[in-house]
């Protein structure tokens, strides 16, 4: 019996001395370098080739990933206010009487002034270079109502996309449809209120 591949006679336990030697081990090539080991991130973090991920660690999506885009919030109405010299106010001014009444005459023409109510507030009054005034609402003319003061009355827009009014200390006072206005007391205005100011001033109030 011999040993297939050394030859060995296991019956009379001597070698084949006919059997080819063993191969030499494989010696490696001086001249073919091993590939050198990949070196870690020098800032710690070990790149990632893949796609972006928009899952987070716990699977669920990233913030940036699931907003949505708010829904705007519908616009409001929009609020204007329409300047008018008002026959029937003037004669109750002067039915009140006062120092000045008997002088002061109903304009012959007063051009209608419209007005778009915007940002926080809108001052009616008159214009003032002295005073480094300039209402959003000019009432200066012509023609020139003399009862309306410099700062007469404002107009002070609120939360809910309402306006209210506020007479902040005038010389003739103010008025919303016929009732007088506290100083400093905002009263809230509706569709269609009339705010009436100097001698024959009347602001009436739009919401559309």
């Amino acid at each position: 019996m011999f040993c297939e591949t050394c030859g060995f006679n296991y019956a009379s336990g001597t070698p084949n001395v006919n059997a080819p030697p063993p191969d030499p081990l494989v010696q490696p090539d001086p001249l073919v370098q091993p590939d050198p080991l990949v070196q870690p991130d020098p800032g710690g973090s070990p790149s990632y080739a893949g796609a972006a991920s928009t899952t987070n660690v716990v699977g669920g999506t990233s913030a940036a990933a699931s907003a949505a885009p708010l829904p705007e919030a519908p616009a409001g109405p929009a609020w204007t206010a329409v300047v008018t010299a008002d026959r029937a106010y003037f004669d109750s001014v002067i039915a009140a009487g006062g120092p000045d009444a008997a002088s002061i005459e109903f304009p012959g023409y007063c051009p209608e002034r419209r007005f778009i109510l915007a940002g926080q507030e809108m001052r009616i009054g008159r214009r003032s270079a002295s005073r480094g005034l300039e209402p959003e609402i000019d009432l200066t003319g012509p023609p020139a109502d003399p009862g309306v003061s410099h700062l007469h009355a404002v107009l002070i827009a609120q939360p809910d996309g309402t306006w209210s009014v506020l007479d902040p200390g005038s010389s003739n006072g103010t008025q919303v449809n016929g009732a007088d206005v506290v100083t400093g007391v905002p009263v809230p205005l509706h569709d269609g209120d009339r705010v009436a100011v100097g001698a024959w001033t009347v602001l009436t109030i739009h919401s559309k």
